[in-house]
This record gives C-alpha cells, structure tokens and sequence, in this order.
C-alpha cells in the first residue's frame, strides 16, 4: 500500500513539472483504438493553484497542439495482451502527434479500462477541539478511513475525498479555514488489478516514456461527456469502447461509482463475422456503414453486398438484408445493456436524485441505440460526446474520443486525491475489515 501511495505521489509531482514545462501527452490505450494529445500549457503560472478540494482544483490553461489515432494492437478487454504490439502503436501514436506539434514529450498521462474496477465507500473522522481546520487536519481525517481489505494483487487507482463534514454541516467541498468540533470525511476507492496497471507503466516506459499520471477512462469518459449539471445531480456515463465497457456515476461533481463490463462493440463485430462467414475487418465496415438495432419494414428490401475474397464465385458475391444484419447485431447491443443495467442496480444508482444516463464511446454511435438504451436503461437517456477543449481537431471530437478528451481534462483539473495530503506516517490507513458501506444511499 504504501509502495502505491509513493508511486500515485511521485507521478503527481512529475505531471506538476511538466506543465510547469509546458507540453505533457496524454495516452489513451484502448482495445480498438490508441490515441495520443499533446498538450501546451500557456505561460509561466500555467498551474494557477485554484481554491478548493475538488473536481478544479489547480486549474490549468491548455490547448491541444498534436493529435494522433492508430489502430490499437495487443490490447483486449482495455488490458494489455501482447506487450511487444501494443509497444509499436503506441510509438506509432506517439510520434505521429509530436511530428504534428513540433516538439518532443517525455512525460505522459494514460488511461485504460478492464482491469476489473471495483468501488468502495470509506468514512474516516477525528475530534477538532473547537478549532479551524488546517491542511494537516484534512490529511489525518483522510488517514483515518478505514481501509478494506482489497484483496491480493490489487492496487488503489484512485482514492478522492467526496464529502466533508463539520460537526452537523454536510456536503462540505472544502472545509479549511472552518471551525468546529468534528471533521468528518467520505472517500471513494478506485481498485484495479495490480497486473494490468503494471503491465501498462511497463509499455509506456519501453516506449522512452515517463508515465505522469494514470486514470480509469471510465472516470475521465464521465468528466468529458457530462454537463456540469448532471455531475452535480447525478448521472451515470456508460462509455461503450470496443473490448469493454465503463461505467461511472457522479454526484455532487464526484465520481462515486466505477465498473466495467468486459463486452463491447468488438464482440458485436465478431457476432457479424461468425453469424455472416466473413472476415472480421469486413464485418466492421459492414457495421460501420450498415449497422443498427431497430428493424423496420424497409429494411427487409434494403440488401447489403458482401464482397470477400474467399475464391469461391457463389459464396463471394452474396446478398444479405438489413433486417438480418441487426437480427444479429440486437442481441449483443442487449447483453451489454443489460449488464449495464444489472450493475447500476448493484450500485444502488436508482437512489439518486437524477436519473440521467449518457451513453457515450465509439460502440453509441450504434443508429437506433438510444431508443433501445430508454428501454432497458429507463426514460432519461442521451447520447454524449465529449466537451469542446481548444485545439480540439474535428476528427477527434465524436464520441469515441470522450477517454482523450476526459484525459485533457483530468491532467490540467486533477481533483485532490489522498496522496495529495502529507498523511501523518503513523496513520497510514490500517486494513480493517469493516465493510466499504456505499454511502451516497444514505446521504443523496
């Protein structure tokens, strides 16, 4: 744990040097995808320490200078399979955004997803004596949750205090300066499984990189896609990638949940080659150019030409209506909605005040998918792509970019995490075997 709590430390501090340099990258290694940002960080006080433990605090001005997407290699369910290909593309990604900037990076910030997320809630507090709350106090209340057991071979992603308490005064987004008698404080733990987050550090230093920082793209899916409201009322991103998908709720502009459900719109393209006999590359373009999941009358007469190369004259040029190509399209798009579904539950998401669903990743541009999401998922769904950021090219501003996008933004707003704080040494967070209550039942 505190090997972990070392290295989250060193990385916030390389990600601060090099804005403060000026360009840092930022890397999202996907299944179906690897994409890469250069990001310039304007003037000398481009780290403008901004007031508040939160979503903003330390605000930065950026622009996006490079931008480059490869296919991805090696990668499969947001994991690496085979180091060496996923090496390759991430060098390809990476040169070809620096040939456009003009300049070389060292240092980069990456996101994955897999890993097989896992959430919990923590509740920590400590007596005040009547005082005003200091950065160290903040730094104890943190130290005194109690941690969980999270098992053997996982490490901490992310562990970002959501809610602060002052005596009976809830909702607090930054209690320094205020007096009271009790402060206490709720903390959402990120968990991932240690190898995958390794596997990652090791790739990006074989490609002569410094890794800055690491996130789920399911959290930073959620800062791009979300408006501002819907973080604060509550809502849950559902990024559909192409070998996994995330899930992340937010309320109060804290993510508070994070899962991932192993399928995506990979496993629809291979449900199209196996159903239809043909190549998986043609059966992306055939999903690309003809896909959907809502038949209608017209789509029995609407036929599809499917041209392969297999050397067999009837079995090259053949015919197939669109009807058939979403027969085998639906009942994918629905499993993954439906699992989709099934955790959300789990995560007790119809608590919340708002009900707001966005559907964002490469896999929602799925013609039909939002009537068939209302559905499954309920009545408040909408398709989401990422904020406008400057610089922005237009081939990167659809929603299979909302991970990049997201990552801009987590790199130049990072919210105050638990290695942000000189924890007292003594207090590091002892590995209880309290339950991880899901607080936000009670408190929203």
């Amino acid at each position: 744990m505190t090997d972990l709590y070392q290295t989250q430390r060193a990385m916030r501090h390389l990600r601060r040097a090099a804005i403060q340099r000026g360009v840092v990258a930022i890397l999202d290694v996907g299944s179906s995808k690897i994409t890469c940002l250069v990001l310039r960080f304007d003037g000398p006080d481009a780290l403008r320490e901004a007031d508040g433990v939160g979503s903003m605090a330390g605000q930065s001005a950026f622009r996006i200078i490079g931008a480059a997407t490869t296919r991805s290699r090696g990668v499969a369910f947001g994991e690496i399979a085979v180091m060496g290909e996923t090496e390759r593309a991430i060098r390809t990604a990476v040169q070809a955004a620096q040939k456009m900037a003009k300049v070389r990076v060292d240092h980069v910030i990456a996101s994955f997803s897999g890993a097989e997320p896992r959430s919990y809630g923590l509740a920590g507090d400590m007596e005040l004596a009547d005082r005003v709350v200091t950065e160290q106090d903040v730094a104890r209340v943190l130290a005194a949750c109690d941690m969980p057991d999270i098992g053997d071979g996982r490490d901490v992603l992310h562990a970002q205090p959501v809610n602060f308490a002052i005596d009976h005064r809830t909702g607090l987004g930054d209690p320094r300066g205020q007096i009271g008698n009790r402060l206490a404080c709720d903390m959402h733990l990120l968990t991932v499984d240690n190898s995958a987050v390794q596997n990652l550090v090791h790739c990006v230093n074989r490609c002569d990189l410094e890794l800055a920082g690491i996130a789920s793209s399911a959290y930073v899916s959620g800062i791009s896609s979300l408006v501002e409201d819907e973080q604060e009322l509550g809502a849950a991103c559902v990024d559909l990638g192409g070998g996994s998908s995330g899930i992340s709720i937010f309320i109060k502009r804290h993510m508070i949940y994070a899962d991932s459900v192993r399928m995506g719109g990979d496993h629809i393209t291979s449900d199209i080659s196996k159903g239809l006999h043909i190549p998986l590359a043609l059966a992306e373009k055939i999903k690309v150019k003809h896909g959907g999941v809502q038949a209608t009358g017209m789509d029995d007469r609407e036929m599809i030409e499917i041209e392969s190369e297999s050397g067999d004259w009837d079995k090259d040029r053949r015919m197939v209506s669109r009807t058939d190509l979403i027969g085998i399209m639906r009942p994918r798009v629905e499993e993954i909605l439906e699992e989709v579904r099934a955790r959300l539950d789990a995560a007790g998401f119809d608590h919340l005040p708002s009900q707001q669903i966005v559907l964002t990743g490469g896999g929602s541009q799925i013609p039909g998918l939002d009537g068939l999401a209302t559905r499954i998922l309920g009545q408040r769904v909408r398709l989401g792509r990422p904020l406008r950021v400057q610089g922005l090219p237009q081939a990167v501003t659809g929603p299979a970019f909302s991970a990049a996008v997201g990552l801009c933004l987590f790199a130049a707003h990072p919210q105050d995490e638990w290695w942000d704080f000189e924890t007292p040494a003594e207090r590091y967070p002892a590995r209880s075997l309290k339950r991880a209550f899901r607080w936000f039942k009670d408190n929203w």
